[in-house]
């Protein structure tokens, strides 16, 4: 399901984004700053600040996360459902414990959002198929749009 491109990706992304819906059928998507692939077909997502998100899934366990490099304008975004996994819940500590490795003390991760992915789908920026831009176009447009120059390593 997640293969090597994939698991890559997802290890190196900052942030993602979790989109959710609704009992009235209206989209949410919010940023998650903690996760980690727990197996092949698992991701592992902490509610640290996620109460819309944690209320969407208990009605509607149908969901989808994006991650993307805002540099190369490429990602992956995964689809499947959510199983939300209390404090007092079992298996909370053994799917929680890698997120709390990241969090440490600077935050509390009060249920874990354990995804089932389901589908696997790139995601990306119409740029390269509309103007053929080659990956190193697109980091150098995002380096000057963003204000930002690439570490160069010696």
């Amino acid at each position: 399901m997640m293969n090597d491109a994939v698991r890559y990706e997802i290890d190196r992304a900052v942030l993602c984004w979790l989109a959710t819906v609704n009992e009235d059928g209206i989209p949410n998507v919010s940023p998650k700053e903690l996760w980690r692939i727990h197996d092949h077909a698992t991701v592992v997502i902490a509610d640290i600040a996620s109460g819309g998100s944690v209320r969407n899934l208990r009605i509607n366990p149908a969901c989808c996360v994006s991650f993307v490099d805002v540099f190369r304008q490429k990602g992956f975004k995964l689809t499947g459902t959510a199983l939300i996994i209390g404090n007092k819940d079992g298996g909370f500590e053994d799917m929680s414990a890698p997120l709390r490795a990241i969090a440490g003390t600077r935050f509390s991760v009060r249920n874990v959002v354990a995804m089932t992915v389901q589908h696997v789908a790139p995601i990306v920026a119409p740029s390269y198929a509309l103007h053929k831009a080659s990956e190193e176009e697109m980091m150098a447009d995002s380096f000057k749009t963003y204000s930002v120059k690439p570490i160069t390593t010696v």
